[in-house]
């Protein structure tokens, strides 16, 4: 049972990741919360990767936006600007790496206390505020590590 002081239900965590400028919404049914890409960009990738994608963005001094942990998939996704084009030997080249841009109406599921018992998302780095990296340079950064050999 949680502490009647402090709550945090999918209504509240819906508010608070509106405030940080993610439009999202709840499927009511399963208090998932979601929000569709639009006025926000995706990119999903295996956790391996996204870990040496966030570590190099970090280690380069690239400013980081929310990325979303899918336990049961071992993926990560990040959320940035809307700004990939859509370019059919780009969608190739990732396709070979086991990323996806998703498509304009997708959804993405946002960590939620409806998850508590069973999480299967987690904040990697959770929103702070409105910003969010261009997904042209989240790609720039994800080509660079699939170039060069792993540390």
């Amino acid at each position: 049972m949680s502490d009647p002081m402090f709550t945090d239900t999918p209504v509240s965590r819906c508010a608070y990741y509106r405030r940080c400028g993610l439009p999202a919404g709840i499927h009511p049914e399963v208090g998932r919360i979601v929000v569709k890409v639009g006025l926000v960009g995706a990119i999903t990738m295996p956790a391996r990767l996204g870990q040496r994608v966030r570590d190099d963005m970090l280690y380069r001094g690239c400013a980081l936006g929310p990325i979303v942990a899918h336990i049961r998939s071992r993926r990560w996704t990040f959320l940035c600007r809307p700004d990939v084009p859509d370019d059919q030997p780009l969608f190739t080249e990732l396709f070979r790496l086991d990323v996806a841009v998703v498509p304009f109406g997708g959804e993405i599921a946002l960590p939620s206390p409806a998850d508590a018992h069973t999480p299967s998302r987690t904040w990697i780095v959770p929103p702070r505020d409105t910003f969010r990296p261009s997904g042209a340079v989240v790609l720039d950064y994800l080509r660079a590590c699939t170039r060069r050999p792993t540390r």
